[in-house]
């Protein structure tokens, strides 16, 4: 938690720095909701990916990736710098779960051995965007960056198999238990949409990309496959601002 506390300071010192506004500044409140898609599995991880706990998990465990697709919703505080640039400090929210089962054990009646695999993002991002063609205009295309920084939860809950060294049992032991992890991650941020202002209300379309790595523990009682979580992945958001 404290961790979490010092990088939103961080994000917030910084989104303040950019966006001092003057009292004839342009401001906005945005809203944004829309679909998060992580990073696929063939580009996770390091190297070949096995650094990454949802490649990893696919050794032993069968679930579709795609399952991590999910709603994302937000809200956003935009400030122009002049006609062609503004600065924003939003925050946003998504989590999914997945379940998934055990591909190399079954219970006695044949029945799969279940679990589910559950991740959540909170991202608070600070962001510079370039408006090509002034605020003013009819239909407000942008493009920018900037830095995120995501607290991030994830955990894998339900019954597994105690899977000893050397030859596969016959007859294995399944147990119920919950893994858990959770902490903060910095990476870029890189976005571009547009904006169609009617009046003082703004509605738009916005596609994000985020990059970052959360550390998991791999000691035996965090029961973790791999050592990284991968936070990257896309968001594609509809937008809704109000002026001010």
């Amino acid at each position: 938690m404290r961790r979490l506390l010092l990088s939103v300071a961080s994000v917030s010192l910084v989104a303040g720095f950019l966006a001092t506004p003057s009292a004839s500044a342009q401001q906005s409140v945005n809203f944004f909701v829309g679909g998060f898609l992580p990073a696929p599995l063939d580009v996770r991880g390091d190297g070949d990916g096995r650094n990454d706990v949802l490649v990893k998990d696919y050794d032993f465990l069968g679930y579709r990736f795609n399952q991590f697709n999910g709603p994302t919703f937000g809200g956003e505080y935009l400030v122009g710098l002049g006609h062609f640039f503004e600065a924003g400090a939003s925050i946003g929210y998504y989590q999914r779960t997945v379940r998934a089962f055990d591909i190399n054990f079954t219970r006695a009646d044949g029945s799969n051995i279940n679990a589910d695999l559950k991740l959540r993002i909170v991202p608070f991002d600070a962001t510079v965007r370039v408006l090509p063609f002034g605020n003013r205009a009819p239909i407000v295309p942008y493009i920018g960056g900037g830095i995120g920084v995501f607290g991030w939860r994830y955990s894998e809950s339900g019954d597994f198999v105690d899977d000893p060294p050397g030859p596969l049992p016959k007859n294995p032991a399944i147990f119920n238990a919950t893994f858990a992890n959770s902490g903060v991650a910095t990476g870029p941020v890189i976005l571009g949409g547009f904006r169609v202002p009617i009046g003082p209300l703004v509605p738009g379309f916005e596609v994000r990309w985020q990059s970052a790595k959360g550390n998991l523990s791999t000691d035996p009682v965090s029961g973790f496959s791999a050592p990284k979580i991968d936070l990257s992945g896309m968001n594609y958001l509809f937008t809704f601002a109000i002026r001010f």
